[in-house]
């Protein structure tokens, strides 16, 4: 590229993390972090002072100069400069459509996959009054509105007047500047875009797109995210604190945090021929995303997290669901909840026993496990298939999921975690893997910085994802079916390239991990007995061991049928 360092900001809701990239030998690899509060709200309202602070950091700890200016007015020299952010809470949105679970539906993945975070889905079916949307709409403060609804070519229907009256009435006020019209995307039958004009045209900035239902089977979300990635980056970063002049400092357009954290993911899965699972749990929030084939899915759940919103985790899965990850007997009832009560009323607090870990991981799961079930009702192809099949049985979700290669874990609960097999076990106890599928974590939250860097050079951020970012932390092995507890389940024949054999017999209800001591490789042969299935082929070469090795997992589907508590036999 001609350029020594490149230097990549993510401004996040709290944290301002800045990551300096330098080319050495024709590779490029991390060579800096620095992180600072970020300052786009009060009492600072400039963005430009947390991104000051963070890349000054950065100085002092790798002892080069990048900074020219002051805080709140600089520019970069020495390196190309690239930046993310989800500042103020991200990109909020609120999306109105005609029947939830179609066109409601459709503008709610367009919205998700432009990088925002929902506040809310407002539908002519949604069951509420007239008075309790204008109300809740009041009280919301979107950076844009998504108005959807109605075939391409159906007359227009009662509901859009309604719908357009609705908002005007409500008439919300924009996260940043009060001074500016609110954006509103329509992206219904296009027969309705003169009354649209007409009875939202005065009061808000009204941006058209093509149809994002065509027809009632065909669903053309990429029109519309890409008027919400433009609409965010002109319209509303123009008006957040400071952004105007950081829009002069960076070398090229900025993106927001998960449109970013997607490009990084697709162009992983691409070059690794790998469909993804990828799961970032916060503290208010947890994001999920998945490549299939190439296609790129992402829901948030917005109340499913580790401290703002562990209070919301705990009594939407219940105290049973949290009991079956501990040690039987060691955590009573109120205990649980007297750390749960702690952690609401000290959001930061981390955990200092190990009864309170082991609550914290117990909660990670549910969380986990909610979010997925969140992304397989709302992650739909164009087909209308779901990426993931789930089946509700009784008070046990069902998760089908074995058309995916690869869990990524990414947030402070996974990526902390005291131990990498702690991590490991979060991951398959919440997402019941099924086949074989590789375990990763992302250690240095930078997936968003990767993101931007591979719009720069693609081969460069993938590589580094590989080697900088994403830590595997070995494979599972995991055969659906049930059998009786203590009965033979499989046979896994390990050859390795040395020349001996080794064979592991697991018994069902066991959780099994190998660690060899012999750093030779191997290939696997599995043989599975009785009611046991495995619809992958039979053999595999260079299984990826990781750090933690081989998990073999044998408590059947879904998990609860058996002794869920971590309890290895090595």
């Amino acid at each position: 590229m001609g350029i020594e360092y490149v230097l990549i900001t993510d401004i996040g809701s709290t944290t301002t993390k800045a990551l300096l990239f330098r080319e050495v030998e024709g590779e490029w690899r991390l060579a800096g972090h620095g992180e600072s509060p970020t300052t786009v709200e009060s009492p600072h309202d400039d963005v430009m002072i947390g991104v000051w602070n963070s890349v000054a950091k950065l100085e002092k700890n790798y002892s080069v100069v990048l900074l020219k200016g002051c805080a709140n007015h600089f520019s970069i020299q020495n390196a190309k400069y690239l930046s993310t952010s989800s500042a103020g809470g991200g990109l909020q949105m609120v999306v109105c459509g005609h029947v939830g679970r179609i066109s409601a539906d459709s503008a709610q993945r367009a919205a998700l996959g432009g990088g925002a975070v929902l506040l809310d889905v407002f539908s002519a079916d949604d069951g509420r009054t007239l008075f309790q949307r204008l109300e809740k709409l009041k009280t919301l403060r979107p950076d844009i509105i998504l108005l959807s609804g109605g075939v391409e070519g159906a007359e227009p229907g009662s509901f859009l007047i309604e719908m357009c009256d609705f908002i005007r009435s409500a008439q919300p006020k924009p996260k940043f500047g009060y001074r500016y019209s609110l954006p509103v995307i329509y992206a219904g039958t296009s027969k309705a875009v003169d009354m649209v004009n007409d009875l939202l045209g005065d009061r808000f900035t009204v941006k058209i797109v093509d149809n994002l239902r065509p027809s009632f089977q065909e669903e053309n979300i990429e029109p519309t995210r890409n008027a919400i990635h433009n609409l965010f980056i002109e319209h509303v970063m123009e008006h957040a604190p400071g952004y105007v002049k950081l829009k002069e400092v960076v070398s090229a357009e900025m993106l927001p945090t998960p449109v970013a954290v997607g490009e990084i993911l697709t162009a992983y899965a691409k070059r690794n021929n790998k469909n993804l699972l990828c799961i970032d749990i916060g503290g208010a929030t947890t994001d999920v995303f998945s490549t299939l084939e190439g296609k790129l899915h992402r829901t948030v759940s917005a109340n499913y997290g580790m401290s703002y919103s562990i209070g919301h985790v705990t009594s939407i899965t219940g105290y049973d669901n949290l009991q079956r990850w501990l040690p039987t007997g060691r955590i009573k009832r109120k205990e649980m909840m007297d750390i749960i009560g702690n952690k609401l009323i000290v959001p930061t607090r981390i955990p200092i026993t190990e009864e309170e870990l082991l609550v914290e991981q117990s909660v990670c799961r549910e969380a986990l496990r909610l979010a997925f079930i969140d992304h397989c009702e709302i992650a739909k192809s164009n087909k209308k298939q779901l990426l993931f099949q789930s089946e509700l049985l009784g008070q046990d979700q069902k998760i089908t999921v074995d058309c995916y290669d690869a869990i990524i874990g990414s947030g402070g609960a996974l990526s902390h975690a005291p131990e990498k097999e702690q991590t490991a076990q979060m991951l398959i106890d919440a997402f019941e893997p099924e086949g074989l599928t590789e375990l990763m974590v992302d250690t240095e939250f930078m997936l968003p910085h990767l993101g931007i860097f591979s719009k720069l050079n693609f081969e460069a951020a993938v590589k580094t994802a590989s080697t900088e970012c994403l830590l595997s932390l070995g494979s599972v092995i995991s055969p659906t079916g049930y059998g009786e507890e203590g009965t033979k389940a499989i046979s896994i024949k390990l050859s390795y390239h040395s020349g001996h054999t080794q064979e592991i017999i697991g018994l069902w209800g066991e959780l099994i991990r190998y660690r060899p001591t012999d750093l030779d490789t191997f290939d696997v042969e599995i043989t599975v007995f009785g009611t046991a299935k495995w619809s992958q082929k039979k053999q595999f070469k260079n299984i990826n061991l990781g750090i933690c090795g081989l998990f073999i997992d044998l408590r059947g589907r879904p998990l609860n049928k058996f002794y869920c508590k971590p309890d290895y036999r090595k």
